[in-house]
C-alpha cells in the first residue's frame, strides 16, 4: 500500500513537472496559480486513462503509432484538462505542439529521476 501511494505521488510530481515546463517555456501556455493542482490530477487521471485505451486502439487500427503513443496520450490529456479547466489556455497549434513534446520530456526525465533520487522504494531491484 505504502509503495502504490508513493508510485501516485511520482506520478503527479511527474505530471507537475512537465506542466510546469510548459508554463515557464511557452507564452501562451497559461494555468492559474490555484487551477495548476486541479489541472495536475485531472491531467494524471486523463493520461492514466487515456493511456490503455490509446495503446489498444493504436496496436488494432495503427500499429505504426507504436512509438508516439505516449506522445498522443499527454496530447489527449492536455485536451481533456484544458476543457475542464477554466482557468488554463494552452494557446495556438503551435503553442500545443509545443506543449506536447513539453510536458512528455518534463514527465518522461522526473519519471526517470524521482525513483533515482527522490523516491528510492520505486527503484527497480538489481539484477
Amino acid at each position: 500500500m505504502r509503495k502504490r501511494a508513493i508510485s501516485i505521488l511520482a506520478y503527479l510530481v511527474a505530471s507537475s513537472a512537465g506542466l510546469l515546463l510548459a508554463v515557464l517555456l511557452l507564452d501562451g501556455f497559461r494555468i492559474d496559480f490555484v487551477a495548476f493542482l486541479l489541472a495536475v490530477v485531472i491531467f494524471s487521471v486523463a493520461t492514466a486513462l487515456l493511456a490503455p485505451l490509446v495503446e489498444t486502439l493504436s496496436q488494432r487500427y495503427v500499429p505504426q503509432l507504436a512509438g508516439g503513443i505516449a506522445l498522443a496520450v499527454v496530447a489527449l490529456g492536455l485536451l481533456v484538462t484544458a476543457l475542464l479547466m477554466p482557468g488554463m489556455e494552452i494557446g495556438g497549434i503551435a503553442n500545443w505542439l509545443a506543449a506536447t513534446l513539453l510536458v512528455w520530456l518534463g514527465s518522461l526525465l522526473a519519471q526517470i529521476l524521482l525513483p533515482i533520487y527522490v523516491f528510492k522504494e520505486l527503484k527497480p531491484p538489481h539484477a
